[in-house]
């Protein structure tokens, strides 16, 4: 039997499970956790808790989840400061300075890439993210869409094919040739290491039919959808992933009222990305809408060297709760259990008995702290899978 660990004295122990505690976050207050091995095997009170062969004095501070980023760009070379520059100078962001970034990862080694991907995943873990998804797609070739999804996946669970991220240039007057690569034979290549497969559905980018073809060939080989939905002019992304039973829809920035319905209607995750808007000074997409309708949110990073590179889940959190509408509870909530529905798990954001031992101890007293204090580094300590894991150590590798 593993050795087991208490956590004790923690003055608000979020456990995302409504039935063990208070609200929507089942916040327990003079709490312990019990962890054994990998898994969670008590969360409640400090007075209920079993014997444990460890104890961590957690001195009155504030648990919660392991963040869950559903949504990341991690695979990538090159630098796009120049861009961020001239933006913050008055020129609009626009879809197709992904291609910069495109011929920077095509000419960069395995090596490079893996080292990137690392360093990236560190920023995140040393800031409480504990699950990441990430997505290929800017490699847009065969032979450098494969390799970016075998580099994620050497470190990752929920890796995603986005083949359909833009046109590479060398397609521009053939986008239905562009379209046939990323169904066959770059979908062969890129299959055996996905789960996901995702598409840039936007003007510059792919069209409702063209995306369809695409998630469709996908499903077919059993790669779960997801879109890139609605971020920079109204479109047929968000009720294209509800049709197609897609896990998530993300950006949301433009949405009709048939939008919101089809979300709330079905079982899409409404992802946002306001760390996207942030850095490309757009329009916030409007969480209390999604929220009031009864849509399932989470929130995300967007973690890319374009249009959103920051990879803290703590400053999206604050982002939403001043400019999105969101409530601290309902921040949280998004940025651990709703990314963990917009990945269909059930095992990680939460805290209860069963679920993966993925545990950040905040050095606040409580997690509304995140939003209250924004910029600043509240993560104490991060348990990984069980493990206390050394800050400067990426997790999963």
């Amino acid at each position: 039997m593993s050795p087991s660990t208490v956590i004790t004295h923690i003055s608000t122990l979020a456990t995302c499970d409504p039935t063990l505690g208070e609200g929507p976050l089942g916040l327990v207050r003079d709490a312990a956790l019990v962890i054994e091995g990998e898994r969670v095997v008590y969360a409640g009170s400090a007075a209920g808790a079993p014997p444990a062969d460890n104890r961590v004095d957690a001195g009155g501070r504030a648990v919660i989840p392991g963040f869950v980023d559903s949504h990341s760009h991690l695979v990538f070379a090159g630098d796009r400061t120049e861009e961020f520059n001239a933006r913050m100078s008055g020129r609009p962001y626009a879809a197709g300075g992904i291609r910069t970034t495109v011929a920077a990862t095509r000419a960069a080694s395995d090596n490079t890439l893996d080292a990137n991907l690392r360093r990236h995943l560190a920023e995140l873990h040393r800031q409480g993210t504990t699950t990441v998804e990430t997505k290929s797609g800017y490699g847009l070739t065969v032979e450098d869409e494969a390799r970016a999804l075998a580099v994620a996946a050497a470190h990752l669970e929920e890796v995603t094919y986005l083949g359909a991220h833009v046109v590479p240039a060398e397609f521009a007057d053939d986008v239905a040739g562009y379209v046939d690569l990323v169904t066959g034979p770059m979908l062969d290549a890129c299959a055996p290491y996905a789960r996901w497969v995702d598409v840039f559905c936007e003007q510059g980018a792919f069209d409702g039919d063209q995306a369809r073809a695409i998630l469709t060939a996908g499903a077919a080989r059993g790669l779960i959808p997801r879109v890139h939905a609605n971020q920079l002019s109204y479109g047929p992304g968000v009720r294209l992933a509800v049709e197609l039973g897609a896990a998530s829809a993300d950006h949301l920035t433009h949405l009709t009222e048939a939008d919101v319905d089809a979300l709330a209607s079905g079982t899409t995750v409404g992802t946002l990305l306001p760390g996207c808007e942030f850095s490309t000074r757009a329009v916030y997409p409007d969480a209390r809408r999604l929220l009031d309708a009864g849509v399932t949110v989470a929130l995300s990073t967007d973690c890319n060297p374009g249009s959103s590179f920051t990879s803290s889940m703590p400053f999206c959190i604050a982002v939403a709760v001043r400019e999105m509408g969101m409530t601290p509870d309902e921040a949280l909530w998004s940025a651990t259990a709703g990314g963990a529905a917009a990945l269909r798990r059930t095992d990680v954001g939460r805290l209860t008995p069963g679920a993966r031992a993925d545990v950040v101890l905040l050095d606040a007293p409580s997690h509304v702290h995140l939003a209250y204090r924004p910029g600043v580094p509240l993560v104490a300590a991060v348990w990984a899978r069980g493990e206390l894991v050394p800050a400067a150590v990426p997790f999963g590798v």
